[in-house]
């Protein structure tokens, strides 16, 4: 990711995934942490992604039930659109 400086949530919430999976380089992830050490909301939303990731991590394999399965697929293919034609 090329530098660039956090001055504002959006900016610090479209980085925030590259934070928790140490993609970031030194100079933006120092920015988003200051940004985080100042902003309580950017601050919870960052400990609630790294609670949710860790949550995933310790369910592992476990088998998820076809109906909550196929509402995630239908949900998903919302977010995609319809299929190109």
């Amino acid at each position: 990711m090329k530098a660039t400086q956090i001055t504002s949530c959006a900016e610090a919430l479209r980085v925030l995934a590259e934070h928790l999976d140490h993609e970031l380089s030194e100079q933006v992830d120092a920015e988003l942490r200051a940004h985080l050490d100042e902003c309580r909301s950017c601050c919870s939303r960052a400990d609630f992604e790294r609670a949710l990731r860790e949550r995933i991590r310790e369910l592992g394999d476990e088998q998820v039930p076809g109906e909550v399965a196929d509402r995630v697929h239908r949900l998903l293919a919302g977010f995609a659109g319809p299929p190109p034609q």
